[in-house]
């Protein structure tokens, strides 16, 4: 059980409404999440605005969910590793390249390097070398792209801190957690 209230986008007020009806137009459903994520409405439309952008970013939205689950699976959120991963097969992933994604692993060196990089911010908080970043660019990322990565780290941060702390059932099919190779 959540440890705040789900709000119900039948009765929510009309600071959330508005955005809760664009989530619910983009997924078909309204996910758990942002019913948790209601409560706050800044937080709200942080959380949805940062999606927005990052979906529509230099990345594209495989890649961003591949980094995603391997952010989720690091940080024990099984409701994010749900989401990304059926996000994922969604974008074009097979549940395979989610599965190694999800403990840091891919076979195109390019995703390899965006997974090794964005578990590096994670598991050493940010604090990246030179030659961290200069591995990335060697792999064909640029300067936007480097800080596009670090940007999908921090709002999967933020998701699996939400569900994590609040407890927010999962409304995706499950996925177990990995011990990370």
């Amino acid at each position: 059980m959540a440890h705040v209230t789900l709000v119900d986008p039948a009765s929510a007020d009309a600071s959330v409404k508005p955005t809760l009806d664009q989530i619910n137009g983009a997924f078909g459903v309204l996910p758990n999440m942002f019913k948790a994520v209601a409560n706050s409405p800044a937080a709200l439309v942080s959380m949805w605005g940062a999606f927005g952008a990052l979906g529509s970013g230099k990345l594209g939205a495989r890649l961003g969910e591949e980094i995603a689950v391997a952010v989720a699976n690091a940080n024990a959120c099984e409701y994010c590793l749900a989401a990304h991963t059926a996000l994922g097969k969604k974008a074009g992933a097979s549940g395979d390249e989610m599965a190694d994604a999800q403990v840091g692993r891919s076979a195109d060196p390019r995703t390899q390097a965006a997974l090794t990089f964005a578990l590096k911010v994670v598991r050493d908080r940010a604090a990246v070398t030179q030659s961290d970043v200069a591995a990335l660019k060697a792999a064909g990322f640029d300067d936007e792209g480097v800080v596009e990565i670090i940007a999908h780290v921090a709002l999967n941060l933020f998701t699996n801190y939400v569900n994590v702390a609040l407890d927010v059932p999962v409304d995706f099919p499950g996925v177990r957690l990995k011990q990370a190779a």
